[in-house]
């Protein structure tokens, strides 16, 4: 098997509905484990209730996007998630584009999504839960 990399984002109790939004954007069914399930409630503050945050959660989309999301253990401050952006490039401009569209609702626009010096069509934006993405269309072979 080839290797992977996946990015894994680690948010501050955000990780069910930010995972909810990304399997609506990007397609594809989350699986989600949270601390209780693990049996690490410890891991997540020793409270009850910090047992249902998401200790990891994966979400393989239908063209083969990957992507994990958690909750950080209770008392720990979650990672900047600005500090990571995710890229997604490719040439097929109606799927990129659908995926621009959802990742922007919520969205605070870096730079839109127009045709770059480069040629391609690029656009970057932090979404609702401070994550950074750039969409990359590549412009048609001459």
């Amino acid at each position: 098997m080839a290797s992977l990399l996946n990015p894994y984002i680690t948010l501050g109790g955000e990780a069910r509905d930010a995972v909810a939004f990304y399997a609506r954007v990007l397609g594809g069914e989350p699986s989600i484990m949270t601390y209780a399930d693990s049996g690490f409630a410890a891991e997540a503050g020793g409270d009850p209730s910090e047992g249902d945050k998401v200790m990891h959660s994966c979400l393989e989309s239908p063209s083969g996007l990957a992507l994990m999301v958690a909750d950080a253990p209770g008392g720990s401050p979650a990672p900047g998630a600005g500090n990571v952006s995710i890229s997604i490039s490719g040439d097929d401009e109606a799927q990129l584009r659908g995926y621009w569209d959802g990742l922007a609702e919520g969205a605070t626009i870096i730079e839109p999504l127009t045709q770059a010096p480069w040629g391609d069509s690029f656009g970057m934006l932090t979404d609702r839960f401070g994550v950074t993405w750039m969409i990359n269309i590549s412009a048609p072979a001459a």
